[in-house]
Parts: C-alpha cells; structure tokens; sequence
C-alpha cells in the first residue's frame, strides 16, 4: 500500500493528500481517502495534471456522475464537465453549496486547476457542520425546525463589469427555473453530523416574508463564514480539490482583474436532504431535474 498522508491544514476543516497519485487508487487507497472526506470535508490533491477523462474517472470512483449543471452548457464533448471561467468577468464569487435549487443537490464536487492567476483567485471552503455546532441554543431550536426555499432565479452570479457576456449567462443560468425546499439543518446521510443547508441559492424562509428571511439567512450565514471554518485553496496548475457538499459552502473571490482563471468541475450525484426530523426536501417549481442527475 503507498504510503500516504493527510496533512491538516484547518483546525476544523481541509487536509492536503501528500504521497498519492490519484490515477493509482486502488480500493484500499480509496477508502483512506473517503474517510478522509468525509473526516476533514475538503480535500487537496497537489499536483495531479489530470486530463479530462482522469478528472471524470477519478469523480466516479465516489459515485455516479450529474452532468454538468441543470441549465449551463458542459464543455463540448463532455457532458459531465463544466468550464469554471472567469474571463469575461463572470465571477461566482458569492457562498453557496453546488446546484442546491434541485432536490437532489451534489454529494461532492472535484474542482480542476488548468490555468490559475499568480495572485488571488482562490478558493474558499466552509465547514457548515462546525457553523451549526457553534449556534447558540436557541438559535440552534430555530434553525432545527426550518425550512429554506432555494433557486437558481437570483442574481447568483456578481458581474465585475455589466456586460452583455454576463446577461447572456444569466438567461441561460434562470433558463428553466427551480425553486426547491429544504432543510436548514440537513443530517449528513454518512456521518449523522448535521450542518446549516443554506447559501447563496437559500432565498427565503418558508412561512417568514422576504425581509424576515434575509435577516435570519444573513444571520446564520454569519456563523458559516467565520475564518476559523474556512480552508482557502491557494491554486497552482494541476492540482485537484474534492469538497462534501454536504457539509460545505465555497467561495471564489474576485481579486484576480483581468487575469484568466480556468478550472473544471465534475460533480458526484447526490441523495435528498433531510431534516432532523426525517422529511426530505421537496420540489416547489420545476422537476426532478433527471437530465441532470440521476435518479
């Protein structure tokens, strides 16, 4: 077996893989890695230089695959690859938890490094476990018994410069709309650990108007982004970062100008939140999104 090692580089969340070519993993090897997951949330892998077919293979290995996204387009010719680039200043540079507006969000996400700025552009992961551990009891009653409404029909995306690339995108991104509920505390299907489900795509409070949602989303949002629950990805080419999306939030700040910016990202398919009271999470608007991901 390679001897490898998982190099902590948060008190509460991310660890580096040292010793392992994620090309040569064998059952063994992967169970280690999973562990690991599903332990530390984010894992970075230095150095890989996968192509696209290795990042696909090396996402399968922890399930079956979504396509690319419910509305934007994959990359030509590989349809379970989206093209993360920030040239024409369409920057996500806002919290979120990957696709959450569809009942079945992703369980993981593997995130590619092809071309990275000298500076900036990095990548910031929240442990929401850690968030929710941290509420204070009676906000932690609140947060136990509700339910958010997510959707992809915000302005999800910040534009560094009003330009008709980004309306463009935002057609496509609100192309079909999803609005799906579910909830604010979301028990990890592996661990039992439970976590604030909420983000960017987290809209409203069932049952609380938009102003009231907004203040308590806000609020509790607040306890997600403390930097002591924060990894930050300092790209370089080739490297490969897989997160649970189950248990995160990310972040892609925008400090990098004009410079390019490309990463890829193949996510893995996901189950149905659900509460700590056992209801799953239900569609408002839209399907099931089974072009998507599967059933």
């Amino acid at each position: 077996m390679a001897d490898i090692d998982f190099r902590k580089v948060g008190g509460r969340i991310g660890a580096e893989v040292v010793g392992l070519d994620v090309r040569d993993l064998d059952d063994a090897l992967f169970a280690e890695v999973n562990a690991a997951l599903l332990e530390h949330k984010a894992l970075i892998f230095r150095g890989q230089h996968l192509d696209d077919a290795g990042q696909v293979e090396f996402a399968a290995r922890f399930g079956p695959l979504t396509g690319a996204h419910p509305t934007v387009p994959s990359v030509e010719g590989q349809p379970q690859i989206l093209e993360v680039n920030g040239d024409e200043g369409i920057r996500a540079n806002n919290w979120h938890t990957d696709v959450t507006f569809v009942r079945t969000p992703p369980k993981a996400s593997t995130l590619r490094g092809i071309i990275v700025p000298p500076y900036g552009g990095n990548t910031l992961i929240a442990n929401s476990v850690t968030a929710y551990d941290d509420l204070p009891e009676p906000l932690r009653e609140f947060a136990d018994k509700a339910w958010a409404v997510h959707t992809n029909d915000y302005d999800y995306v910040q534009p560094q410069f009003e330009t008709s690339a980004r309306e463009e995108h935002r057609k496509v991104f609100t192309a079909k709309r999803y609005r799906t509920a579910h909830p604010v505390v979301r028990v990890h299907p592996e661990t039992g650990e439970r976590g604030l489900f909420i983000g960017g795509f987290a809209q409203t409070i069932v049952g609380l108007s938009n102003r009231e949602s907004r203040a308590i989303l806000d609020l509790l949002q607040h306890y997600v982004t403390r930097p002591e629950n924060i990894f930050r990805v300092q790209w370089e080419p080739g490297d490969l970062v897989l997160f649970d999306n189950r248990a995160t939030q990310h972040y892609a700040p925008d400090d990098y100008g004009d410079l390019p910016r490309h990463l890829r990202r193949v996510t893995i398919a996901g189950d149905v939140p659900v509460g700590i009271e056992g209801k799953e999470s239900f569609i408002l608007e839209g399907d099931e999104a089974r072009h998507y991901t599967p059933a």
